[in-house]
C-alpha cells in the first residue's frame, strides 16, 4: 500500500481549453506558497459533521464563487443555488 502525505487540493480554471484541474499537493509543501493569500474558511457543522452530498455541493459552490471573484466573466456562467438546499422541499 502506498503511503500518501496529507494532501491539500488546488483547483484551477483555465480558458484554453475550458476546464477545471485539481491537483493534490503535499500540504506541508503548500503552506509557505499560500501564506498571505486570500483564505475562505469553510466551516464544518460541529463534531458530528458528515461528508455528504449537501456538504459536497456547498463546497463546490464556494470554490466556484472564489474562482468567479477573480474572473468576472465566469460569474455569468454560475447557475447554482447559493444557499443550502432544503431537504424537505427538495429545493
Amino acid at each position: 500500500m502506498v503511503n500518501h502525505p496529507p494532501y491539500s487540493v488546488v483547483l484551477t480554471y483555465t480558458e484554453d481549453p475550458q476546464q477545471l484541474t485539481m491537483q493534490a499537493v503535499d500540504s506541508v509543501k503548500l503552506v509557505p506558497l499560500v501564506r498571505g493569500f486570500m483564505e475562505v474558511p469553510f466551516f464544518l457543522d460541529g463534531d458530528e459533521f458528515k461528508f455528504d452530498d449537501e456538504l459536497a455541493r456547498q463546497l463546490g459552490v464556494a470554490m466556484l464563487n472564489v474562482i468567479a471573484a477573480g474572473r468576472p466573466d465566469i460569474k455569468q456562467c454560475l447557475t447554482v443555488t447559493q444557499r443550502p438546499i432544503d431537504k424537505a422541499s427538495g429545493q
